[in-house]
């Protein structure tokens, strides 16, 4: 009995400890990234100083690595939509959607920015070869207004590519 009761005591003293580290948020190293995601980082520094905004956080969810040309290389999606600049909230997002970049990795070396815009949202689409996205817009994509949103698709290869709105 005295030994399940210093159990259940270690439990208790135990179990908000634990709780604790769960909720504690990941931590975002950006040292782990290629030198092109580190450029896309300091260019939202940058951006936010020149708001004025006091320093930057980015969330752990800001770089997301993926194959996305099937080539077997790590490619990344850079999304702002969750970074922070202190003092100047709305310095990454507005109408249009949230700053989002991808990166891709090239058959000779390196990394290249192959698409950077302002993104509502996207889903990963099934397929063979390279990734297709479908990227949600600012409605005016489709000729329209801001809202509804506008759904575009495109297969991700080393070819940089824009979506242009229609005149």
């Amino acid at each position: 009995m005295k030994t399940w009761l210093l159990l259940v005591a270690a439990m208790t003293v135990a179990a908000p400890v634990a709780a604790k580290d769960a909720a504690k948020p990941a931590t975002f190293d950006e040292s782990a990234f290629p030198p092109e995601v580190r450029k896309s980082l300091q260019s939202a520094r940058d951006e936010c100083a020149k708001a004025e905004g006091e320093r930057v956080t980015f969330a752990p969810d800001t770089v997301r690595k993926l194959d996305l040309t099937g080539d077997g290389r790590d490619d990344y999606f850079v999304s702002l939509r969750n970074v922070r600049c202190h003092g100047r909230e709305f310095v990454y997002c507005g109408t249009g959607g949230c700053e989002f970049k991808i990166i891709v990795a090239l058959k000779e070396g390196g990394h290249r920015t192959v698409f950077s815009d302002l993104v509502r949202g996207y889903d990963i689409l099934p397929g063979k070869g390279g990734k297709r996205i479908r990227f949600w817009l600012h409605g005016g994509y489709c000729g329209g207004g801001g809202v509804p949103s506008c759904p575009k698709t495109h297969r991700i290869s080393a070819k940089p590519f824009a979506f242009k709105m229609p005149e």
